[in-house]
């Protein structure tokens, strides 16, 4: 696609890094990416988008890439970067789906832009931190459970610690590719197989390396935004919802999903018993053909 990559400027004056993937005259659909991310991950295959007929916008969330950071930033504050991205490129009503961290923010864009989502889609996406009758802690791997606890120390703490693990990880990586995760993770065998693929590992790095360019703040201002209130009531989506989510997942275990499945109005939910936390490449794009067909 020409163009792919752009940075737009926010009302605020914030730049915003933006890129574009698959069929230019495709049906349109934001993919807001994890924790921590950036614009650069989308699917492995273009081609397969392409053929599809799905434009997939994605963006670096304040903090990451080359977009300015937006200091003590809510989950619902995408909103009003998603509309400027789609005003900016003359996009009128579009299908958003949102994966891991991305997930809460895919239902901020559903209920606050309801007159142009058409479809919302919420992958392995974490419950809010007070949800109520859930317990946030079971079924998450260790790992996952100190990061939030240094952000519940403090932006600070966080940060330090963060900074530490951005570090190690480019330094794993650039020697072995296939290290997107430490050994120390204890993930699904589903999640270990995906991450032996070479096309994934491709985007994986070039996500994860363009997530740190401009340090790590983007992922600190996440966890410190999913671990505070996200700035609006689930009650106020009224577009068709798809909450997906893996009974294997140890990053945002199962109860999570459930939990949402159970308070997104309406929604439709879809669980693998067999899955983890990582979609699969070769399923995805015929649950992205329907998601944007549904609407």
């Amino acid at each position: 696609m020409a163009h792919r990559l752009s940075t737009i400027t926010a009302p605020d004056g914030r730049a915003l890094g933006v890129a574009q993937w698959g069929a230019p005259d495709g049906s349109p659909l934001f993919s807001l990416h994890g924790t921590p991310g950036s614009r650069f991950g989308r699917h492995p295959d273009e081609a397969a988008l392409q053929r599809a007929g799905l434009r997939v916008v994605t963006y670096d969330r304040p903090g990451y890439g080359v977009s300015a950071r937006l200091p003590g930033r809510r989950v619902v504050d995408c909103a009003a970067d998603v509309t400027a991205i789609a005003d900016e490129l003359g996009i009128d009503r579009f299908a958003v789906t949102g994966g891991s961290g991305g997930g809460p923010h895919s239902l901020a864009v559903a209920a606050r832009l309801g007159d142009r989502v058409e479809r919302a889609e919420c992958v392995v996406g974490a419950a809010p931190f007070d949800a109520e009758g859930l317990d946030w802690w079971a079924g998450m791997d260790p790992q996952n459970v100190r990061e939030f606890h240094w952000a519940l120390e403090g932006e600070q703490v966080l940060h330090e610690h963060l900074a530490r693990l951005a570090e190690q990880d480019l330094e794993r990586i650039a020697k072995d590719p296939s290290k997107i995760l430490s050994d120390d993770w204890q993930l699904a065998d589903a999640d270990r197989e995906k991450l032996s693929r070479p096309d994934l590992q491709v985007v994986f790095v070039e996500a994860m390396r363009a997530a740190y360019a401009a340090g790590v703040w983007g992922w600190v201002d996440d966890d410190l935004a999913l671990l505070t209130g996200w700035g609006f009531d689930l009650d106020e989506i009224h577009v068709p919802v798809t909450i997906r989510y893996g009974t294997q997942d140890v990053l945002a275990p199962a109860g999570h999903g459930a939990w949402l499945a159970a308070h997104v109005p309406g929604a439709k939910v879809v669980v693998n018993p067999e899955a983890g936390h990582l979609s699969d490449p070769d399923t995805r794009i015929e649950e992205l053909r329907e998601l944007v067909a549904a609407g």
